[in-house]
């Protein structure tokens, strides 16, 4: 990033001064208020985290649900909803507040969840006011306890597939709920096992013997504590993780509801059996539904960052305290962070971290212009359901990998239970599986690049963009990327002309994110060219796809990549000059360089690259890392995560 900062080459590099506070102001952002909220309520229910390990499951399970009906009380769990049911009103302050209370233990977090965004966001964005005035008042304190029963044993990603059944009975004006065979079994469902009163239950609708596709149910699970009549109910047992949230099977074995339980944003049935919607097309009507729901990836998104940062501050507060080997004349032994590799293993995720933290703040701020009527058009929808799933398979890989190199860099006492990384590995395993499997969400990012976000998007399932973009040229598919538009600047903004790569500092921001458009646009002509290519040999558009899925994810990863630097570089450009601008400056050159030389085997392989400036570029990163070195205790402090969520005495210290 380029800032006022000097060379070290020319003796004249100045460390930054770091204010703490301040910089925890900016990551906080316009949510400060919200998230300190959140924070207070974690130290009260600290406990949590010791009773986690302490109780058997029936127990904790009930702590579990104790402790959300508490924090629903604060007004913590209910911001998202509208004022009139009792909720706050405000889209992006429910997110700020799932993000900054995955610091603490995630059965918590993703109870929260389940109630308030699935079943309650279910309820909210798929119903209508009859429903939200039914339901949404209880839901919100946490009185009434629902599931959101969508995955099923076989059909998991592949929701349009689903084999639950809701059967219209036009003499009865009800729909009948069939569960249609052993695949069909509803699984994995949270709350479903022990709380759950009500499930949103989504099924085919038939009327009619027609089918009209999956729609979603309100159907009561359980009457006083029992299950309801043709309800049958399974717990799943243990989990590897977060056996504090009660997980279970339903079965509908001729389950009749009302007509008026079919949440009827986008289609109804009339009392004489004729099915109506505002929306014609069944592919489009499906993902609209679908679209709706979009909250939940941006909240696991939002987790998998809070998730990398306990397991980073833990892991960094101890490399700052824990001596290793005499490395000095006077004998004593160093710590662990001034050691070149420590440095290399834990800085460049610290980066990353804060990268996503600015990531996530868009897309953020995305859905709350959404879902919030300032930005609510097709194709700004289309452009967050996009950067909603690229930003959680992100995020959430991220977090699986840096709480492995966390608990690795804590060495033996990494392994005990006490010290957290057991719970927080255990537990957020699940979130690259959450909302949708990563490499299905990649697919759905790549979908958005080959066809430009247009308007016949919902409409196309996999062999339909194949054959879309087979109609295209393969240049119209480059020229409509942002990557390309962004991309065309370069030589008005860097030196050398067409041997830009050659001739700019690795520091300039501009250098950096020329790099990874450059990545982006080659990728995605690359896929464009294979699709066409199978396609005009009167090959099978399945298999075509299925050929080139591999290609299809790195170019879905490369564009998020670019997404989250520019997101970054733009909030650098945001700050006021001074020692928190310049700090955050060394994070974004490491962020960008270690980016870069991570797939540097593909930037050689199509020229970007030379060997000479590779190895540059391994010089700067170890460089930055010496650099960033002394700022790293007051990083990692600027996330503002309580000493009572560091649980780890052997580590840091007893809070």
């Amino acid at each position: 990033m380029t800032t006022d900062r000097t060379s070290p080459a020319t003796g004249g590099y100045v460390q930054p001064e770091l204010d703490v506070r301040g910089l925890t102001e900016v990551l906080d952002g316009e949510y400060a208020e919200v998230r300190d909220l959140v924070r207070a309520n974690l130290v009260t229910y600290a406990s949590v985290l010791d009773e986690a390990e302490e109780l058997d499951i029936d127990a904790y399970r009930e702590r579990v649900r104790e402790l959300v009906v508490e924090m629903a009380a604060t007004g913590q769990t209910g911001m998202g909803f509208p004022k009139r049911y009792g909720g706050g009103g405000d889209v992006g302050a429910s997110i700020a507040a799932f993000e900054t209370l995955a610091f603490g233990d995630l059965s918590v977090l993703v109870k929260v969840g389940v109630q308030f965004g699935l079943f309650g966001g279910a309820i909210l964005h798929l119903g209508t006011e009859r429903h939200h005035d039914a339901y949404l008042p209880g839901l919100i304190t946490g009185e009434l306890m629902g599931c959101f029963a969508m995955t099923e044993t076989g059909h998991g990603s592949n929701v349009q597939a689903l084999g639950t059944v809701a059967r219209y009975d036009v003499d009865a004006q009800e729909f009948v709920i069939t569960t249609e065979g052993d695949q069909a079994r509803k699984d994995y469902i949270g709350n479903a096992a022990r709380h759950g009163e009500l499930a949103v239950v989504f099924a085919q609708l038939e009327v009619g013997g027609e089918s009209r596709g999956v729609h979603a149910f309100v159907v009561p699970i359980r009457v006083d504590g029992e299950a309801a009549p043709g309800v049958h109910i399974e717990d799943d047992g243990r989990k590897m993780g977060l056996n504090g949230v009660d997980n279970g099977r339903l079965r509908f074995d001729g389950v009749r509801v009302d007509r008026e339980a079919l949440l009827n944003r986008f289609a109804d049935v009339t009392p004489e059996g004729v099915y109506e919607s505002t929306i014609d097309n069944p592919n489009r009507r499906f993902f609209t539904m679908l679209g709706t729901l979009v909250q939940g990836r941006v909240s696991v998104g939002g987790a998998g960052v809070g998730a990398a940062k306990v397991a980073l501050a833990i892991a960094t507060k101890y490399a700052l305290r824990r001596r290793q080997f005499a490395a000095g004349p006077q004998g004593e032994e160093q710590l662990l962070l001034d050691y070149g590799l420590h440095q290399r293993r834990l800085l460049p995720l610290i980066a990353r971290t804060y990268a996503l933290h600015f990531a996530q703040d868009v897309v953020r701020t995305q859905l709350h212009g959404v879902f919030s009527d300032l930005e609510d058009d097709a194709q700004a929808r289309r452009l967050l359901e996009a950067r909603a799933a690229g930003t959680k398979a992100l995020a959430t890989w991220h977090a699986t990998q840096a709480i492995q190199e966390c608990r690795e860099a804590c060495g033996g006492a990494g392994y005990l239970a006490v010290n957290r990384f057991a719970a927080l590995k255990a537990d957020s395993d699940i979130f690259t599986t959450f909302e949708g499997d990563n490499h299905v969400l990649l697919q759905l990012v790549a979908k958005g690049l080959l066809t430009d976000y247009a308007s016949e998007f919902e409409d196309l399932d996999q062999l339909g963009m194949v054959r879309y973009v087979t109609n295209l040229a393969v240049e119209t598919v480059i020229e409509k990327t942002s990557a390309h538009k962004l991309l065309e600047r370069v030589r008005d903004l860097l030196p050398g002309g067409d041997e830009w790569d050659r001739e700019a500092g690795l520091l300039d921001s501009e250098y950096q994110l020329a790099m990874v458009r450059y990545r982006e646009e080659h990728m995605l002509a690359g896929v464009a060219r294979r699709l066409k290519s199978g396609i005009d040999r009167k090959r099978d558009p399945g298999a075509v796809f299925s050929e080139v899925q591999d290609h299809v994810i790195a170019v879905a990863r490369a564009h998020m990549e670019r997404l989250v630097l520019e997101a970054f570089v733009e909030k650098m450009r945001t700050l006021p000059e001074g020692g928190n601008k310049v700090a955050l400056g060394l994070l974004c050159d490491l962020y960008a360089l270690s980016t870069i030389e991570a797939d540097r085997a593909w930037f050689m392989e199509h020229g970007r690259l030379t060997v000479q400036r590779s190895k540059a570029i391994t010089r700067e990163v170890n460089d930055l890392c010496r650099k960033i070195r002394p700022l790293a205790g007051g990083l990692v402090d600027a996330w503002g995560i309580p000493d009572a969520m560091l649980r780890a005495p052997d580590l840091v210290g007893e809070a």
